[in-house]
């Protein structure tokens, strides 16, 4: 068995482990402080929305020699706003500009097809009104908040409240981390960035849900022992599914980071971009917050319930009287272990005496008369 099969098997039975719980403190203040970094990032630089929704036009342009830069200085200078242009594998380019109206596109259009030296109507134009791109924005949110409610309910039903309030959070801890590192890279926002998000949540929920299955079944009949408080016993579901969640997130990091930095670093797509970006940050976020985030949640809101500081307190009695009767034992071990010692040494007296060795009564060695 390889050593991180070893490992897993050892943490899965309790022989070694980590106190994630016990040191949440630590944990909750990480997460803090990236959160306030992804606000800060969003408030000061905001988020670079697509023309799907904010409105624009995309230019389509037949086969080309102009270089992707010259297509966007051209397009930048006839429509006064930023430009990106993504150069296709028919040497075709698309170029894509927000917020125009209607003149405007006229306008970049004509400069394109100049620049080009073709024909207007070479250069394919699709406008995108900014209601349309209104709707797209509604249905996203729409179908984000009915993807939520629906965790919740189905978190209070299979397990209970305190674990759906925890997968909460940390669903939308990984969301702020994700929108805020979008605002940070400049990336642009568009359906596939949605999607992305959505199928990050779903990554995050299914590790969230692995460990909580393993404490639900760990912490059953709690009440009843003595040797455990809630804290230890989810430390100790978590510290047995560490290395399913790593293996899980790591394979699944391994193609979205080949998107990420091979398809859309060295290929220039740019809609690889969107999805693969919230992935990478989505995924690792969500691993990080099903292990750091949500069982410890669940623990500290459980040990505000009253049975389980009953609980906690009959495990601290039992300890202090095991440790009190340990010493105890161990005073008389150490005691019977001196009374052997004497009885071993007076023994060895009485033997040198019968012997005749070192006087006494025993008569005198010789030679009998």
């Amino acid at each position: 068995m390889s050593r991180l099969g070893t490992l897993g098997a050892r943490l899965y039975r309790g022989e070694v482990g980590y106190d994630f719980v016990g040191k949440r403190k630590i944990w909750y203040g990480i997460s803090i402080l990236i959160t306030i970094t992804a606000i800060v990032g969003l408030a000061v630089r905001g988020l670079n929305m697509g023309i799907e929704f904010s409105g624009g036009a995309v230019f389509t342009t037949p086969k080309t020699s102009v270089s992707a830069t010259q297509a966007r200085e051209t397009a930048e200078e006839a429509s006064g706003h930023t430009a990106v242009v993504q150069k296709l594998g028919d040497r075709t380019l698309r170029v894509q500009v927000s917020d125009l109206t209607p003149e405007q596109s006229r306008k970049t259009q004509e400069a394109l097809a100049k620049k080009l030296d073709v024909s207007l109507d070479k250069v394919n134009t699709d406008i995108v009104g900014p209601s349309w791109g209104d709707q797209i924005a509604n249905k996203a949110w729409t179908g984000l908040g009915i993807f939520m409610i629906l965790v919740v309910i189905y978190l209070a039903i299979a397990f209970e409240w305190r674990m759906a309030l925890a997968a909460l959070i940390a669903l939308i801890h990984d969301l702020t981390i994700t929108v805020g590192v979008y605002a940070l890279v400049g990336f642009e926002v568009t359906p596939g960035t949605v999607i992305g998000l959505l199928t990050i949540l779903g990554y995050s929920l299914y590790d969230t849900v692995v460990v909580f299955d393993g404490l639900k079944e760990g912490a059953k009949d709690i009440t009843k022992q003595t040797r455990f408080t809630y804290s230890e016993i989810a430390n100790r579901s978590l510290n047995s599914t560490l290395v399913r969640s790593i293996n899980t997130t790591v394979v699944a990091l391994l193609p979205v980071a080949g998107l990420l930095f091979i398809g859309g670093g060295f290929l220039g797509a740019g809609m690889l971009n969107d999805i693969s970006l919230a992935l990478f940050v989505g995924l690792a976020a969500g691993a990080y917050s099903s292990i750091f985030i949500a069982t410890p949640l669940v623990a500290d809101l459980k040990e505000r319930d009253p049975q389980m500081k009953a609980l906690a307190k009959r495990v601290r009695a039992r300890r202090a009287a095991d440790a009190a009767k340990g010493e105890a034992t161990g005073a008389q071990d150490s005691a019977a272990e001196d009374d052997v010692q004497d009885a071993a040494g007076v023994v060895g007296q009485r033997g040198e005496d019968a012997s005749g060795n070192r006087g006494g009564r025993g008569r005198p060695s010789g030679k009998r008369r």
